[in-house]
């Protein structure tokens, strides 16, 4: 009876510490995509007075950065699905923390979507008259979720998500490659953002660059449930598929590129000592 008593309360204290940290997993994605996406609302709404292209960038960016601050020594602060999977993929995250990272980063994506929706909806309503579009001159669902622009082709389209995303994991591989020259201590945060950032201006304008399956996926799927429609899903030749996979491929790419032609050519721990104890002994004779 009392070994009972005991299990029970272990099997419970499991389940709270679970949802708990999927409630802290979802909070870390729900502030970055409120920075991210608010600053679309604002750009979006107020027709260019409040906000241009780079305002997007930089909200993005800081968003993430804040992410990090927040979620960084408590789930990793993964916010990304593409980038969850590679790390899984390269043995550096547990299997079975994918489904709880996925999970909490469409939840928090949704959510997100809708705070957005609910603060900025007399603003969109004013700005759209009321009809709310995919397409268009006063189109709207642009400021959710990622659509292409009116050139890109859809193969264009996933190259184009493959190579950001690609670029993404390879400088994160690099920013917390320990035996290589990693963000400093406690700098993480904004060279993440910074990376973001980096992206978003320099890949960003094709198709608005998610480089991240639940960026995407979460808020479009809100947008079709508040009055946008199937639409969301349709447009851009049925766009909406090629921001879920191309990240997926383009994470996975990254990485590998890293691990091939950076990581498997750092030199042995006694190497590395040696170059160590070398430089050092340099700076001594040096001082001499």
């Amino acid at each position: 009876m009392y070994s009972a008593e005991i299990n029970y309360c272990n099997q419970f204290s499991h389940c709270l510490c679970g949802c708990l940290f999927l409630t802290g997993c979802v909070y870390v994605v729900f502030i970055f995509k409120v920075f991210g996406l608010g600053s679309v609302a604002q750009v979006v709404t107020g027709r260019g007075a409040f906000g241009e292209y780079l305002s997007v960038n930089v909200g993005f960016g800081l968003g993430v950065a804040m992410g990090v601050h927040i979620g960084g020594r408590v789930s990793g602060a993964h916010m990304n699905t593409a980038v969850s999977f590679s790390m899984c993929l390269f043995g550096r995250l547990g299997w079975r923390m994918l489904p709880v990272y996925i999970l909490s980063q469409l939840i928090g994506s949704f959510l997100a979507a809708g705070t957005i929706y609910s603060l900025y909806y007399d603003a969109i309503y004013h700005y759209c008259g009321g009809n709310l579009t995919v397409s268009g001159p006063k189109a709207t669902a642009g400021i959710f979720a990622t659509y292409p622009a009116p050139y890109l082709s859809l193969h264009a389209g996933f190259l184009d998500q493959v190579i950001g995303t690609a670029m993404l994991l390879l400088c994160l591989m690099a920013l917390s490659d320990q035996r290589n020259q990693p963000a400093p201590s406690g700098g993480e945060p904004i060279a993440v953002g910074l990376l973001v950032l980096l992206i978003g201006v320099s890949l960003g304008s094709n198709s608005g660059y998610a480089i991240n399956p639940s960026r995407d996926l979460g808020p479009r799927i809100f947008t079709a449930i508040a009055g946008w429609g199937p639409e969301v899903f349709r447009a851009g030749n049925g766009w909406w598929w090629v921001p879920v996979l191309a990240p997926m491929v383009g994470g996975v790419t990254g990485a590998s590129i890293y691990k091939v032609f950076v990581e498997l050519h750092h030199p042995s721990p006694c190497e590395h000592r040696r170059e160590l104890e070398d430089k050092a002994e340099e700076e001594t004779m040096s001082r001499m």
